[in-house]
């Protein structure tokens, strides 16, 4: 594999990806999700104030904590994920 010098690194620079901040993981039936509403709770896998997964188009790549920024949430990368 060839390392990429700077100028292939920057055809990579404009290349759009996904970015998902994951609260938590439920389980649920068919028929519960059908029950759902306005104002259903669904119970997560994680603590309140936990920190929250950080995905790339659908791989970890970080861990943080949530921030509200004026009127918006975010997150706050507490650990890089290295890779395996």
């Amino acid at each position: 594999m060839i390392a990429p010098d700077g100028n292939n690194l920057d055809l990579l620079m404009n290349v759009p990806l996904t970015v998902t901040a994951e609260l938590g993981t439920a389980k649920m039936l068919v028929r519960d999700i059908l029950k759902l509403g306005t104002g259903s709770v669904v119970e997560l896998d994680r603590l309140a104030g936990g920190p929250v997964d950080l995905l790339v188009n659908d791989r970890l790549v970080a861990r943080g904590e949530v921030v509200a920024i004026d009127e918006n949430f975010g997150v706050r990368v507490t650990e890089l994920i290295e890779k395996p």
